[in-house]
Order: structure tokens, then sequence, then C-alpha cells
């Protein structure tokens, strides 16, 4: 993960959301409450997030086949 955040997309997002049906977005990776809170998250929680999911790397956002 890059070091800085402003090096990062502004949210993991890639329009492929199952936070409805699950706790753990299908496609992005984040709890369904980093979801809905994302905008409030300091620069420092939202690194970790970015640090989290993407060490996790099962999100469709980490699948090189996902489109």
């Amino acid at each position: 993960m890059a070091s800085n955040l402003h090096d990062l997309p502004d949210s993991p997002c890639i329009g492929v959301c199952s936070t409805l049906f699950d706790e753990v977005c299908k496609g992005c990776g984040r709890t369904a409450a980093e979801v809905s809170n994302w905008v409030f998250l300091s620069d420092e929680e939202k690194r970790m997030v970015w640090l989290r999911i993407e060490q996790e790397g099962t999100a469709m956002r980490f699948q090189n086949d996902r489109l």
C-alpha cells in the first residue's frame, strides 16, 4: 500500500456493493460500518482500512479477473 493516502482513490469502492446483504462488502472488502462512515473517518483510520483490505485481498477490488 502507498504510504500516502492521497496516492489512493478517494474510496475503496468499485461500485459492486453488497453491504445490504453482507456485513463485509464483496466489492471493496470494507465492513458495512466502514462504508457508511467512510467520509467521517480520519486519514489514519482510512489508511488502516486500506491496509487491512489489501492484506486480506479477498474483495473483488483485488481480483485480477473481476471485470
